[in-house]
């Protein structure tokens, strides 16, 4: 039986104005832990095998609410038009359910588990913080209190004498995930140093006598939505003014020291930490002019300014805050 003859073509020299598919990207798995005590606690990892009790604690797929955080839309009705006319939209809290496997060498073992992730979650140790990195090593975390999910059932595919399953359900009251990369501007006498971007930076900003003007500073915030810093001031400053997008808090300039030498001022504009307190626990709200607005900066880039009439002696100006993401 003769050999049946293949056909040979040349090989096809690429097209450059033909469009080219693109090359995957080699990547890992996705390690997710769990810690307690308001992330003090252990760190018991979701993913993943150690130590003796193999496979001890394994994350289930099925997870959900890990990716965009819930919204709320408001609108307002007309009784004389068909549809409703938008209003405002806000972000509400996240609800998260991770299924989980535990899974002892013995029944002993499998007890530990149970107790130990009992104890990690209990909301009465304060919150939990859920941490993901993905293969490009940018850790995320998403602080949650647990609320409900361990309670146990002894169905036959729900649980075993070695093993059990859980469906963990946890409440971030904060929906969105923090990168553990804090983004600092500093500024002192004499020199100023850059802010941490990638894109853009401060200005360096040579401060002295009198007050000092900086209307154009760049600020990036690398998160996905608006991210609230945190001021500290270190005396002696007669005054102060920090303006963003039409909104600002001041301290008027006046002949005394606001911020009297060898004190520092901490301004937190985070929601439910808002507060203007130095290192001695003195309130510096009273301080401040008529109708603060303690802004936020939103994600990409912008334009702030600052205003310091600083006082006598050596002083300085930190801005830090921690970016926000929508999702891991």
């Amino acid at each position: 039986m003769p050999i049946p003859a293949i056909e040979r073509r040349a090989e096809e020299t690429p097209n450059p104005s033909r469009p080219q598919p693109p090359v995957p990207v080699e990547w890992g798995h996705t390690y997710v832990s769990i810690r307690g005590a308001n992330g003090e606690g252990e760190e018991i990892p979701l993913t993943g095998s150690q130590g003796k009790d193999w496979p001890a604690i394994m994350l289930l797929p099925g997870a959900q609410g890990l990716d965009m955080p819930p919204v709320e839309l408001h609108a307002d009705a007309s009784p004389n038009l068909p549809g409703s006319i938008y209003r405002s939209t806000r972000t509400a809290q996240r609800e998260v359910m991770l299924p989980v496997h535990l899974h002892g060498v013995d029944r002993s073992t499998l007890k530990r588990l149970k107790r130990k992730l009992i104890r990690t979650l209990s909301p009465a140790a304060g919150y939990c913080v859920l941490k993901f990195v993905e293969a490009d090593s940018q850790p995320r975390y998403l602080n949650c209190y647990y609320n409900g999910g361990l309670e146990g059932d002894e169905g036959e595919d729900r649980a075993g004498f070695r093993w059990a399953t859980f469906g963990i359900q946890l409440t971030a009251f904060d929906p969105f995930f923090y990168s553990d990369q804090a983004q600092v501007a500093e500024w002192k006498f004499g020199r100023g140093e850059p802010f941490l971007s990638n894109v853009e930076v401060f200005l360096p900003t040579r401060l002295h006598k009198g007050i000092v003007s900086t209307p154009g500073l760049s600020v990036f915030n690398s998160g996905d939505v608006e991210a609230w810093p945190v001021w500290t001031v270190e005396g002696p400053v007669r005054g102060f003014k920090f303006s963003f997008d039409g909104q600002s808090f001041e301290a008027p300039t006046s002949s005394a020291d606001v911020v009297a030498a060898g004190r520092t001022l901490t301004i937190d504009t985070r929601p439910g930490y808002k507060s203007l307190r130095d290192d001695e626990g003195r309130n510096y709200w009273e301080s401040l002019g008529p109708n603060p607005q303690l802004w936020s900066i939103p994600a990409g880039t912008s334009r702030v300014s600052v205003e310091m009439a600083p006082g006598s002696g050596a002083a300085s100006l930190r801005l830090s805050f921690r970016p926000r993401f929508e999702s891991y």
